[in-house]
């Protein structure tokens, strides 16, 4: 049986580990867009970006359990790599920075965004600027590592989670932050925020398989363990555009 075959993850069990290990760029992809794609209404020929897509996983995920056509943009793998993994199917691979989309106002039904956002999600403005390419009810739905309590509440990072991602954790937010953050701009309908319950254990058992196909111990898996479930998970979101007034 494959080691990442799990009854919670159906579709996503029907994908080869060895191949989803092989496209790392962070904790399992399709665990979280599987998760995700639960709170949107993904149909056949919608038009999905998939923004920070990596190596493809998700893009293709997308393609064949949905059926949708994607645009798979991402900054960091080139458009060749990516779309190596993308043959007989829908999926047009980008490169695109994530302030700088070549794409047409209103030209997406969905943008899905995996283990990206908090890279560029978390700036005020950012929402305004990429619903811009949403039509009208089109969904925005994102994964994003998060904490179970604000760093602001908490008055620090975590030593364990600091000393491995040093700064850069204050962009892990609750989903309740985001939740308000999106529902106060009057741009989307937020249809579901909510922390994955099982995004710790899943993160770790990524983790664990990762560091056992590697030459070198993975320092986020010691992160893991000593956080034992205490702080880190993900927040899953989701919402719809709202008509223009």
């Amino acid at each position: 049986m494959d080691s990442f075959a799990r009854a919670e993850y159906p579709l996503a069990s029907k994908y080869d580990s060895e191949w989803v290990l092989s496209l790392d760029m962070g904790p399992h992809p399709l665990w979280l867009l599987e998760d995700l794609a639960r709170d949107l209404d993904l149909k056949p020929g919608m038009r999905v970006l998939d923004l920070g897509s990596g190596k493809g996983a998700t893009s293709v995920f997308l393609a064949k359990e949905f059926g949708v056509q994607v645009w798979a943009a991402d900054l960091w793998v080139d458009p060749g790599e990516a779309a190596a993994n993308f043959a007989g199917l829908d999926i047009c691979a980008v490169k695109a920075e994530a302030h700088a989309l070549p794409f047409a106002r209103g030209f997406f039904d969905a943008i899905v965004c995996i283990d990206a956002y908090e890279y560029f999600g978390t700036a005020d403005g950012y929402l305004a600027y990429l619903t811009a390419f949403l039509k009208p009810g089109g969904q925005l739905g994102v994964a994003t590592p998060a904490l179970r309590r604000e760093v602001r509440e908490l008055g620090e990072i975590p030593a364990h989670i600091k000393k491995v991602v040093g700064w850069e954790a204050i962009a892990w937010h609750t989903a309740d932050w985001w939740r308000f953050q999106w529902e106060i701009t009057e741009l989307v309908d937020v249809t579901a925020a909510r922390l994955q319950e099982t995004g710790w254990q899943d993160w770790l058992l990524w983790a664990q398989a990762t560091s056992a196909s590697g030459d070198t111990p993975d320092p986020v898996l010691a992160m893991l363990e000593e956080d034992q479930g205490e702080y880190l998970t993900f927040a899953l979101l989701s919402a719809r555009k709202r008509a223009a007034s």
